[in-house]
């Protein structure tokens, strides 16, 4: 018998976790990338996608969770705000791997290079 629950996202505090996992989903992604041009309410979130604004709520307690947005108060009015401050720590995580790769290149360029100037010096001795 199989028996399919629905899963529940916990908080984790390990926060680069929470984060990645955040951004794992294309319609969080797209959220965060509206509310960088400035805050908004659930309602306006929801109008570009063909999902439940319950569904759109989940993803904003995602987000929320993972602390890449809060949610203010103003009267009837419940905008909601990015907080970037998650993303600088994963950009500052990513900028570590980014290192160590464009070394590797410019190593691998510098050995290529080096093999092209051999092979043209054995071609100039012939």
């Amino acid at each position: 018998m199989l028996i399919n629950e629905r899963v529940k996202y916990e908080p984790t505090p390990d926060n680069l976790s929470a984060t990645f996992a955040a951004l794992a989903d294309k319609t969080r992604r797209a959220i965060l990338a509206r509310l960088s041009t400035g805050e908004a309410s659930v309602t306006e979130l929801a109008e570009p996608f063909e999902i439940s604004l319950p569904a759109v709520s989940r993803h904003l307690k995602v987000l929320e969770r993972a602390g890449l947005i809060s949610k203010g108060r103003e009267a009837q009015w419940r905008p909601c705000r990015l907080q970037a401050g998650p993303l600088k720590e994963a950009d500052d995580w990513i900028e570590r791997y980014r290192r160590f790769w464009e070394e590797s290149f410019d190593r691998l360029d510098e050995y290529l290079s080096e093999l092209q100037k051999e092979k043209k010096d054995a071609e100039g001795e012939k």
